[in-house]
């Protein structure tokens, strides 16, 4: 765990361990210079998004092996892109987030009183 801190200014918790998570799949919305897409909101996905997803180009129910990716179902924790966040959002079909696991950066592209519109966790949840 490096020193990330999360959307609401705390140390960022892990997402998930199972699924395993995250860009360098250490089950924490961490990024980096690799991360390209920002991987840094904690969602909890539902089928409604999956689907979206799917729709979108982004199948992220099935499994791929090779790349460490076991394939998602609903009621998991995963960290996403959070362009990808907030495509759903615009399109209705967001999934509800983990403050305390979702990556501050995200903030410089969605507002605090949006995520916490779905926020499962934290003091205005």
């Amino acid at each position: 765990m490096t020193d990330s801190l999360n959307v609401l200014g705390k140390p960022l918790e892990p997402c998930s361990t199972d699924p395993m998570t995250g860009f360098f799949r250490n089950g924490c919305c961490e990024t980096g210079p690799s991360d390209r897409g920002r991987h840094i909101v904690c969602a909890v996905v539902t089928d409604e998004f999956l689907e979206y997803s799917k729709a979108q180009g982004n199948d992220l129910t099935t499994p791929m092996p090779r790349f460490n990716f076991p394939g998602l179902k609903a009621g998991d924790q995963w960290c996403l892109c959070l362009e990808r966040w907030r495509e759903a959002h615009k399109a209705g079909k967001a999934p509800k987030v983990v403050l305390a696991a979702t990556h501050q950066i995200a903030l410089e592209r969605v507002q605090l009183s949006v995520l916490e519109q779905f926020a499962i966790d934290g003091d205005n949840a």
